[in-house]
């Protein structure tokens, strides 16, 4: 069902979401503001940062390009913007990372920052690696540290009480380095349901740590506070218990730091310690970033009876989007002076996409085939490029980046550019839902299924284009729109051609070595990181994960989420699918 709004065109399920969550409210939480007038709204107020750089501009004109691609559904910026933009919030940015220091100072310092971050929208990300082990001594107190998972405890209560801009629950991400001595406490933090509610979890590895998983080699855990060793375990006991708890929880991932820090573009301001709650932003201490996302489905054109990609429409779309992202920073009020320096010193941004599903079903090409990751890789290399030349464009009318000078592009005489990264593949699990199109990079998760938001809303989704196609191509009756919306797999439909069952692949049909090498497809066109969930079914094994998180290595991703459906008692995302959901 589609509802028509005065000059946009968005799904009942789009309102559901803007209504709930973006909209502007009165007093009594009635809605005041059409989606019209929000992405007006968020036009006219990000444009207004072109007056910074020329006096003489005319931000008439950047808001309505703005307008027109936000409007169309063409590009969408991450949803702080979105909601607080022209209002009284006015915090923009997506994502920070805060320090944690070894002193309960610093601890409860990055506590209250991140009461504040999400009470203006953002999402935080922490390293728990300086704080020394369980029962090691405290000389102040003469008494024992509690240990890094004792004091996630205090942030997961403090996310608990405080909503995100009175919108959203707040999210976390948590790192350990594997190196730590409490590395197996932490890997099992989550091993009770809905303990660690508010956090993603994931360990830091590093390249010697999976070398000497190859080799079946010794893990010395060292305590961050004297550097002495604390002990020395068998790698591939914590390398199982990764694999274990992932399989039965869903936590932890892996982030591979030293690849990490291998692209960090800023060196010369420090190592990154931890990356945004969904893992696709690695961020210095107290640094911020803003995320947009390319609709992909909306970069076609058909002729002939058949789709192509209009790679003149996506290049105005990336330099759009990386404009609009620029001029984010500037308008974006944030919640810590830190935040301010380092958004405005490094000016890092993320485009990415969304859709990307969409666009292979059309192009008529299955997720899990060697052309869909030519594909995926060809249009992320297009977007860097020309997402990197709107930089430069902008760093001569703008100035770089200030922290340029002594940055790894300064080193190498690499670009000159306007912002320090310019690419991210978010996950856009809410910006999906507005722009009506398939979430990030990921494959399509059902035919039909219900989507789980806000604690109590139920959004049903069914995919409209196999029902249109099973029109045209003859195959749809009223029992195929019933067994399909029932949760049926088409796989077992013997009147749905053979054509048709390969081509609208679900999550769950596609083999988890598939889902590895697409992301690593479009990683190796990312400035930063690139979200995916590798979905495996309820029978998967543990051996499935192991495979899938050396696989990860092998291909050079930068992190690594799985997720075994059922492994969690609630879940976003469910299917009537007995075999799976």
């Amino acid at each position: 069902m589609s509802v028509k709004t005065p000059d946009i065109h968005l799904t009942s399920n789009a309102l559901a979401v803007l209504s709930r969550r973006y909209l502007k409210k009165d007093e009594q939480g009635r809605v005041i503001e059409s989606p019209g007038e929000m992405f007006r709204r968020v036009a006219n107020n990000v444009a207004q940062a072109d007056l910074l750089y020329d006096g003489s501009a005319d931000p008439r004109r950047t808001e309505e390009e703005f307008f027109r691609v936000i409007s169309s559904l063409e590009f969408l910026p991450n949803s702080p913007t979105l909601m607080n933009a022209g209002r009284a919030l006015q915090q923009l940015a997506a994502c920070f990372v805060l320090p944690v220091e070894d002193s309960l100072e610093s601890i409860f310092d990055a506590v209250k920052s991140t009461a504040l971050i999400h009470q203006s929208g953002g999402g935080t990300g922490f390293s728990f690696s300086k704080l020394r082990p369980r029962d090691d001594q405290v000389r102040t107190t003469s008494g024992a540290a509690s240990g890094p998972v004792s004091f996630m405890r205090v942030f997961n209560m403090a996310t608990e009480v405080i909503k995100q801009g009175g919108t959203r629950r707040g999210a976390n991400m948590g790192i350990l380095r594997v190196d730590h001595p409490d590395i197996l406490e932490f890997i099992a933090c989550k091993s009770r349901d809905k303990e660690f509610a508010n956090f993603n979890i994931s360990v830091a590895v590093t390249e010697q740590f999976m070398e000497a998983v190859k080799k079946d080699g010794e893990l010395s855990l060292v305590n961050p506070h004297t550097m002495k060793v604390a002990r020395v375990v068998k790698a591939r006991e914590v390398f199982h218990a990764i694999v274990e708890m992932a399989w039965k929880t869903g936590d932890p991932g892996v982030v591979f730091l030293d690849r990490i820090n291998h692209d960090n573009p800023t060196p010369h301001l420090g190592e990154m310690e931890s990356t945004n709650p969904c893992g696709e932003q690695p961020l210095l201490p107290y640094e911020p970033c803003n995320l947009g996302s390319i609709n992909l489905e909306r970069m076609l054109r058909k002729g002939n009876n058949a789709y192509a990609i209009d790679w003149e429409h996506l290049e105005r779309a990336v330099r759009t989007g990386v404009h609009f992202l620029d001029n984010v920073i500037d308008m974006s009020r944030y919640p810590l002076d830190e935040t301010d320096r380092l958004a405005k010193g490094n000016r890092k941004i993320g485009l990415g996409v969304m859709g990307f599903a969409d666009l292979l079903i059309r192009l008529g090409i299955p997720y899990d085939a060697d052309e869909a990751l030519r594909i995926g890789g060809e249009v992320m290399q297009f977007i860097r490029e020309k997402g990197r030349e709107a930089s430069k464009k902008l760093g001569e009318e703008r100035g770089l980046f200030p922290n340029f000078r002594g940055s790894t592009y300064d080193r190498i005489g690499g670009p000159r550019l306007r912002n320090a990264t310019v690419t991210t593949v978010a996950p856009t699990g809410t910006l999906s839902i507005i722009a009506g199109c398939s979430s990030g990079i990921e494959p399509l998760f059902a035919l039909s299924y219900k989507r789980h938001i806000l604690g109590d809303v139920e959004l049903p989704e069914v995919y409209d284009y196999f029902l249109e196609t099973a029109k045209q191509q003859g195959f749809y009756d009223e029992t195929l729109l019933m067994r399909v919306t029932a949760g049926e797999s088409i796989r077992n439909m013997p009147d749905v051609p053979d054509k048709a069952k390969r081509l609208f692949v679900t999550a769950f049909d596609i083999a988890p070595e598939w889902h590895v090498r697409m992301q690593a497809a479009f990683q190796r066109h990312t400035d930063n990181a690139v979200s995916k969930t590798i979905n495996f079914p309820a029978q998967a094994t543990l051996e499935d994960v192991r495979q899938a998180y050396l696989l990860a290595y092998r291909e050079g991703v930068k992190g690594i989420t799985i997720f075994r459906s059922g492994s969690k008692s609630a879940q976003v995302l469910t299917c009537a699918d007995p075999l799976y959901c």
